[in-house]
């Protein structure tokens, strides 16, 4: 089965209000550790990958899904609890099997992310199913 090709410069977009479990001073696991109360890194890569990956969901056929397979982002500017952020994923080329996309995160202020975004196509039951194996204890 042939798949349908993604045109170079297709969009995806997600968008986020700044809330309380979005800040990096919700990272903190143990008492020592202190991050502020800023749009946390790991909540701006998430939504990068929801931006990317909603423009390849014309691609998919029934039971499959698209995985984050590599990231490489600055996040360049803070921002503060009650700010919209939206991140925009254009896609570029394909490297081998994995989609490339640019992705940028803005808030009211400007531009607080950028960075280079690999996906795949993969199937969600031989996804699981591996994941699954690796709970199972070594033989």
């Amino acid at each position: 089965m042939s798949r349908a090709e993604l045109t170079p410069g297709t969009k995806g977009r997600a968008s986020i209000v700044v809330g309380e479990g979005d800040l990096a001073s919700v990272l903190a696991a143990e008492g020592g550790d202190a991050f502020p109360r800023v749009f946390s890194t790991s909540r701006m890569i998430a939504l990068m990958e929801v931006a990317a990956s909603r423009a390849l969901v014309p691609l998919l056929a029934p039971g499959e899904l698209s995985v984050g397979v590599n990231l490489d982002v600055a996040h360049t500017a803070a921002t503060p609890p009650g700010a919209t952020v939206t991140a925009t994923g254009t896609f570029l080329r394909m490297d081998g099997k994995l989609y490339v996309f640019e992705v940028v995160a803005e808030d009211p202020g400007g531009e607080v992310g950028r960075g280079v975004h690999r996906r795949a196509i993969v199937a969600r039951e031989r996804l699981e199913a591996g994941a699954a194996k690796r709970m199972a204890p070594a033989s």
